[in-house]
């Protein structure tokens, strides 16, 4: 399993030296095999590989071989309604067409069409390389983890919850400080699941009132982000001692527990800290206030007296012991008060004591300040990925308190960054500009290659595109899915986001353009797919700019309530080459399971050839027809919000680390530090960037 997660994270496995010699035949075969799926092994792996005994080499190779299967997607059966596909769908009659798909919604059978043989894979394809790692880089990436700057998803606190419930000693894991406090509950909690924590590992992560509820959220299985309501268990007498213990020892405590009054009423409940006469005072008095909603001035009701005096330099005065707030509220101010000077030099007084993503976000938002987006695009906190866009109304604001801001955080984080270890000649790649930072990743989908939605990825070489589709109906979790239709769709649109074309089971072929989907299953007891081939340039000729990939549950289940759904694309040059499948060709592959029933996986601008990513669940609660034609209005509305979204990129923030630890060339080979998009730290290392970069 760690080399499973090691393959997943990093493209590495952790092989030990042998006292053997592996025959040549085994490993040229393996590596025969794996190029199939489209990897390759690194020389130094080669090496360790060829020491290893015969026995061991299968062992690890049957692993390798079910794990790359398992991450490309290429471990379940494709068979597609037209099994010659594309150029079968392509050349059948309307007529056929028809009378197929009507034959298959009355009976859910498939036509029992002869699979013709198909010439072998004619594109060229360039293979994924993976590399030997070892065990302590493996425990450095689950660190890196914990100690992030930014929320995490779920696939990485399962990874993290593994090795903590199978290491015996997870010193090596824990960093000195973990900066983000949900992950801190998390971590906490895991850790006192599998009893390998004590009251004083914990007492040296929980700070706040807030932590404490996210600890006893995590013992319930609950939501750490506080985005959602949890409902909590009974815990055992040891547990709730603890948590009054943590709560007692923690400082204004009152004023953080009213934040999350009725949820704190809950667990004080559970609790019952009148149970001990003579402990616990602070604690009692906390939930007295609480629960008899005594009087209580809390420093957010003295901000908003002076916000609704419009008095901002009295606002300003009183955020300034709480920076983070402070720069949150920045933009709010200058808005509404006229000494914008006045409220500037105050923040500039106390930018150091704001955090670094606090920082990079201030600095990307008053860069772009005044430049009248169409939309202003926000990612609500919680598990599902959702965005939410509206109409930017904003008035402008002073230019020159703009500039003063930006340059107030671009100092202090140089100053910042300039404390960290120096990275000698730093090369970074311009083409970063189009990868954004990551913040948080808490509802980011498992992924072949995990990258932050907004991002936009060159595409490969190769005029057309094939996205893909399987989906299975059975039980989870003892409970009968019935029959599951998800539907595989792309909509068209021109330059201005007007509505061109679609592809989808009610229109499996394009009039205009090349492209063609290859039919509409509507069951999947035993697993489906569905395909959809779009030639870029005969797009780009017919004046099309951008392509919206979208899924729909037709029959209204939820992803997360399915046995197993993904998606994924690749890039062909020859469609009618090789298998449909062809598992060396897929880019990229999502696994698709949250509490949705419409998903955006991504958006393609052909003229410019990139891939948005977006990872996005449109509505939770469809209010038409759930395929494509019910949905126009909803989805022009996410992809001009993903096309225009304006958020810190990687360049920015790996070029103030260039100026601040290094010197910068103009040339990787010339650079001790590479950041780039295929080389040294790229914009895939997520969990790097968020605990090592946004420092």
């Amino acid at each position: 399993m760690r080399n499973a997660i090691y393959l997943r994270r990093a493209s590495k496995l952790i092989v030990e030296p042998g006292q053997h010699r592996l025959p040549q035949p085994y490993l040229a075969t393996a590596l025969k095999n794996i190029e199939y799926l489209g990897f390759t092994l690194s020389q130094p792996l080669m090496e360790v590989v060829q020491t290893m005994s015969v026995e061991q080499f299968l062992e690890l190779y049957h692993q390798l071989v079910s794990d790359l299967k398992q991450l490309i997607g290429g471990n379940v059966n494709f068979r597609p309604m037209y099994p010659n596909f594309p150029k079968q769908v392509m050349l059948a009659s309307e007529a056929e067409l028809y009378i197929n798909a009507i034959i298959h919604y009355i009976t859910l059978q498939l036509n029992e069409y002869d699979a013709l043989e198909r010439i072998p894979l004619l594109d060229q394809v360039d293979l994924k390389i993976i590399d030997l790692g070892s065990a302590a880089d493996f425990d450095h990436t689950i660190r890196n983890l914990i100690g992030a700057k930014g929320s995490i998803s779920e696939t990485d606190q399962a990874d993290v919850e593994w090795v903590i419930a199978n290491y015996e000693d997870v010193s090596s894991i824990l960093p000195d400080e973990i900066p983000l406090k949900e992950n801190v509950g998390f971590v906490i909690g895991t850790l006192l699941k599998y009893e390998k924590s004590n009251s004083k590992l914990i007492s040296k992560y929980i700070r706040t009132a807030t932590d404490v509820l996210r600890l006893a959220i995590a013992l319930s299985d609950g939501d750490v982000s506080l985005a959602s309501i949890s409902k909590f268990r009974k815990f055992k007498r040891p547990e709730r001692r603890l948590l009054l213990e943590l709560l007692e020892q923690c400082g204004n405590r009152v004023e953080d527990m009213l934040r999350y009054k009725h949820r704190w009423i809950r667990l004080g409940e559970i609790l019952h800290p009148a149970e001990y006469k003579h402990k616990f005072h602070g604690c009692k008095e906390a939930f007295d206030i609480l629960r008899n909603n005594k009087p209580y001035e809390t420093f957010s009701s003295k901000v908003e007296h002076a916000l609704h005096l419009k008095d901002t330099s009295l606002a300003a005065d009183i955020l300034q012991s709480r920076p983070g707030e402070f720069a949150r509220r920045l933009d709010h101010m200058l808005r509404m008060g006229e000494d914008n000077i006045s409220v500037v030099e105050k923040f500039a007084a106390i930018a150091e004591q704001v955090s670094t993503p606090v920082l990079l976000q201030v600095r990307a938002h008053f860069s772009n300040r005044n430049k009248g987006h169409e939309l202003r695009t926000f990612f609500p906190k919680g598990n599902v990925a959702k965005a939410v866009a509206i109409q930017n109304t904003l008035p402008d604001i002073n230019s020159e308190a703009c500039e003063a801001i930006v340059q107030t955080c671009k100092n202090t984080l140089i100053r910042r960054f300039a404390e960290l270890p120096a990275m000698g000649d730093v090369y970074v790649d311009a083409s970063l500009r189009q990868y954004v930072v990551p913040f948080s990743q808490r509802s980011a989908s498992k992924a072949l290659r995990t990258i932050v939605r907004g991002s936009r990825l060159e595409l490969p070489e190769g005029d057309t595109i094939r996205f893909y589709l399987w989906w299975k109906e059975g039980q989870v979790d003892g409970t009968p899915t019935g029959r599951v239709d998800i539907d595989l769709s792309a909509v068209m649109y021109d330059e201005q986001w007007q509505y061109v074309e679609h592809i989808s089971y009610t229109n499996l072929r394009s009039a205009q353009y090349k492209a063609a989907h290859s039919g509409d299953i509507t069951s999947a007891p035993h697993g489906a797919c569905e395909f959809i081939d779009i030639d870029i340039p005969s797009v780009v000729k017919y004046g099309g700019r951008y392509i919206v990939a979208t899924l729909n549950s037709f029959t209204g289940q939820a992803y997360c309530n399915l046995p197993e759904c993904f998606a994924g694309w690749m890039m062909r040059q020859h469609p009618n080459s090789g298998e449909i499948f062809e598992p060396s060709t897929v880019v990229d592959r999502i696994d698709v399971t949250a509490d949705t029933r419409i998903a955006i996986p991504i958006i393609l601008d052909v003229v410019e050839r990139k891939m948005i990513w977006c990872d996005l669940a449109l509505q939770h609660h469809p209010n038409y027809f759930n395929n494509v034609e019910g949905n126009q209005k909803g989805m022009v509305l996410m992809g001009k919000a993903m096309t225009t979204l304006t958020k810190p990129n990687l360049y920015d923030l790996f070029m103030l680390h260039a100026e601040a630890r290094g010197r910068i060339v103009q040339h990787a080979d010339d650079a001790q530090t590479v950041f780039s998009v295929n080389e040294g730290i790229t914009p895939f290392d997520i969990s790097t960037i968020m605990a090592e970069f946004i420092a």
